[in-house]
């Protein structure tokens, strides 16, 4: 009777900390999450990239300006449109990865959230735009 208990309790707690399955989390709305990654390419740079979703507009700071745009999310697609920012001037190399980091944000087609809680965007091509929440 002892040693059939163990592998059930065993059982239970690993269950325990298993992500549920089925529909996967969607973005937050009214959240910031921080760029980590711009594609295959580190964010550099004191302003961190950064990304909020809101009823249907997104915005958020590209590294050196504020940007905006339009988003629909439908499941696990998504897509940005009007892709619009400030216009102040910066270092070379932060202006080179803000106008990488707008060009990405206009091929995103999908979404997903990585089995370590970041949130991907994925363009047609390549790697995604990898973001984690803001810890605040």
């Amino acid at each position: 009777m002892k040693h059939s208990f163990l592998p059930i309790a065993l059982g239970l707690a690993v269950a325990g900390c298993a992500r549920e399955s089925g529909a996967p989390q969607a973005p937050q709305t009214y959240l910031t999450y921080i760029a980590e990654w711009v594609g295959d390419t580190a964010v550099i740079g004191r302003n961190p990239v950064s990304l909020t979703l809101a009823d249907d507009r997104a915005y958020g700071n590209a590294g050196c300006n504020h940007w905006f745009a339009n988003y629909r999310l439908d499941g696990q697609s998504i897509r940005f449109s009007d892709i619009g920012s400030t216009r102040k001037l910066c270092l070379e190399e932060i202006m080179q990865q803000e106008r990488h980091f707008l060009d990405l944000l206009g091929q995103v087609e999908r979404w997903d959230i990585s089995n370590i809680d970041q949130m991907r965007l994925w363009p047609a091509e390549g790697r995604p735009l990898r973001f984690w929440p803001a810890q605040e």
